[in-house]
């Protein structure tokens, strides 16, 4: 078994990319007005939110997804194994899991496909940067 090495400056820059992605992506430059429609969320709803709490815990869990990706690349990983990896796994794992619950919840295809792009385009990214740089 190969030992597991981690970048840890890339896996940060690969986390704070793809939150910053997230940040575009569900901005009233994207597509923030159609998220909040699909999901039920009004303007008030969103300026209510404990904001420290939301974006912590979605860093975290971005830094968490990081590692994750790093660890499946390992230390060997290219350019374009990790932008190839990256995007099987934003499509193949976390949108299909996504489309499971979503079929179930009885939600849109709308708020599937808002949501899904965004893992996809993120998980891309991050492999894609976790892949170029050792």
């Amino acid at each position: 078994m190969e030992d597991i090495h981690f970048n840890y400056l890339a896996i940060a820059a690969a986390a704070l990319v793809s939150f910053a992605i997230g940040g575009l992506w569900y901005s009233p430059i994207l597509f923030a007005k159609a998220w909040m429609r699909e999901c039920g969320i009004t303007e008030e709803q969103a300026n209510q939110a404990p904001l420290a709490r939301t974006f912590g815990l979605s860093i975290l869990a971005t830094v968490v997804m990081a590692f994750n990706l790093a660890a499946f690349l390992g230390a060997k990983a290219t350019l374009s194994f990790g932008l190839f990896a990256g995007a099987a796994t934003g499509i193949g794992w976390v949108a299909m899991s996504l489309g499971v619950i979503y079929l179930f919840e009885q939600r849109s295809l709308k708020l599937w496909l808002i949501n899904s792009g965004y893992q996809v385009v993120a998980y891309t990214v991050m492999g894609g940067i976790l892949g170029a740089w050792h």
